[in-house]
């Protein structure tokens, strides 16, 4: 990465830091933690920090007292032609208010296919699947515990690296499944972001798949015009629209 390309991201992850704290306050109240970016190097951090650089969870309450809390962390970087900021590793995780273990995780690795790259993970415990699990072992020579496993080993797909959960998301389901508090205007805050988001996976989709964008537009009566010089494509197994 040239000294210009790092200045580029940090600028850009900086932007993505603000729109994040934007929707968080927007949705929680303007005494939830701002995010910053931190530069690790190769990537940059955006998740909210104390003074001292520590990770800090964001506050959630239901009938005025606080019940839920938010670890969020994004790990960003440029994508591979440079051009687009994007996202390695995100993980939103709700907590029981003072629990060390979280009740879900909402993960996502940009370059993984196995497990899937988006992912759900329940800590919840039940002896059905513990059994499921053990009897697993046969045919997952990977996958051997010396011990009970538990649900939260399982790495539940949530439509892939494109279509993936957003924070948004988890704002919205925790707000419907456990009535959390929030601020006036909190609805059209989430709409906004959450447009935004799924119109950023739609681009990023399309220059994936751009044949079958193409042909979506015709039918609709759009005149689309092959390039003269065709972009260079990813080879089929990199294109991330298809992978799990």
């Amino acid at each position: 990465m040239t000294a210009e390309e790092a200045k580029a991201l940090d600028v850009s992850a900086a932007g993505f830091a603000d729109q994040l704290t934007a929707l968080t306050r927007g949705v929680l109240g303007d005494d939830t933690p701002r995010f910053h970016a931190i530069n690790m190097g190769s990537k940059i951090r955006v998740s909210p920090i104390r003074e001292d650089e520590v990770l800090q969870r964001i506050p959630v309450s239901i009938d005025g007292e606080a019940r839920l809390s938010l670890m969020v962390r994004f790990y960003c970087c440029w994508d591979g032609s440079s051009t687009f900021m994007a996202t390695d590793q995100a993980d939103v995780h709700v907590f029981y208010f003072g629990s060390p273990d979280p009740l879900f995780r909402f993960e996502y690795v940009r370059r993984t296919k196995e497990p899937p790259g988006a992912h759900v993970q329940v800590h919840a415990h039940r002896d059905e699947v513990a059994y499921l699990l053990r009897l697993a072992e046969k045919g997952r020579p990977k996958k051997k515990f010396n011990r009970l496993p538990r649900l939260s080993e399982l790495h539940l797909p949530v439509g892939g690296h494109r279509m993936r959960p957003a924070l948004e998301d988890v704002l919205l389901f925790l707000k419907r499944e456990f009535s959390i508090d929030t601020v006036e205007g909190w609805q059209s805050v989430i709409d906004e972001h959450l447009r935004s988001w799924r119109l950023m996976q739609l681009k990023t989709a399309v220059r994936d798949a751009p044949d079958s964008a193409a042909q979506v537009l015709r039918s609709l009566g759009y005149t689309v015009v092959e390039p003269a010089v065709p972009a260079a494509r990813q080879a089929a197994d990199e294109v991330k629209l298809f992978w799990p």
